[in-house]
């Protein structure tokens, strides 16, 4: 009968949702992590020399940890590990909770690291050599960083304020501003650019997972399927 069918599928889309946001998951929590750690050396953070923003850890707490939670319940969900009762199922109406839970923690995560991508790294950068007299010293040479406007001694080196973010994303000739950690902007860009796409990933899984949750709540699950 047709409610057995649409039963049958939303056990198989659990069963391919649950094991992609665990992925994902671990894939941001992973991410961010070793934002704390340029080219993965400790002292920068010892020495308080990290972003804001890679601070933040947003592929900790909001793309890692609800995503990852949301995830083992929906595979075990999906792979009938407890036993469920075949109407109005409590077990799916918790996995669409969890699900609401992690697509709110994902969408956290892409607003936080589409900032710090755009905003670019806190980085030691020779401010004298452009021969305004302020020295080597830490900070944030792109635009609009920490809320902040790039030193004046780099303001020659970017176009109009416009564009001064497409041009840090895509010019890797204003990469070399910074000299310390070796290779931070890069590292910025890779490690950010994969919390985004995770994050839109997660949403897009874990929206899917509401509307199977709910469809799990009203139907249940076939029993031996």
């Amino acid at each position: 009968p047709f409610p057995c069918r649409t039963e049958m599928c939303v056990g198989k889309c659990s069963r391919i949702v649950g094991p992609c946001l665990l992925a994902l998951g671990t894939l941001s929590m992973a991410a961010s992590i070793l934002l704390l750690f340029p080219g993965g050396a400790s002292k920068y953070l010892l020495e308080g020399h990290i972003s804001r923003h890679a601070l933040a850890v947003p592929g900790v707490w909001g793309g890692g940890i609800p995503v990852l939670l949301a995830a083992t319940h929906i595979t075990a969900l999906g792979w009938r590990l407890s036993p469920l009762p075949a109407r109005c199922s409590p077990q799916a109406f918790i996995s669409t909770v969890l699900s609401k839970l992690a697509f709110l923690g994902a969408a956290s995560c892409f607003i936080l690291s589409g900032v710090g991508l755009t905003n670019g790294p806190l980085c030691f950068y020779n401010a004298s050599e452009h021969s305004l007299g302020h020295g080597a010293l830490w900070g944030y040479p792109f635009p609009d960083a920490a809320g902040q406007v790039p030193d004046a001694s780099i303001l020659h080196l970017l176009p109009s304020p416009s564009h001064r973010a497409k041009t840090y994303l895509y010019d890797r000739h204003t990469w070399s501003i910074c000299l310390e950690p070796e290779g931070i902007v890069a590292w910025n860009v890779v490690l950010f650019s994969i919390l985004l796409l995770a994050s839109v990933a997660e949403m897009v899984l874990s929206f899917l997972q509401i509307i199977n949750g709910c469809l799990g709540c009203l139907c249940g699950l076939c029993e031996g399927k």
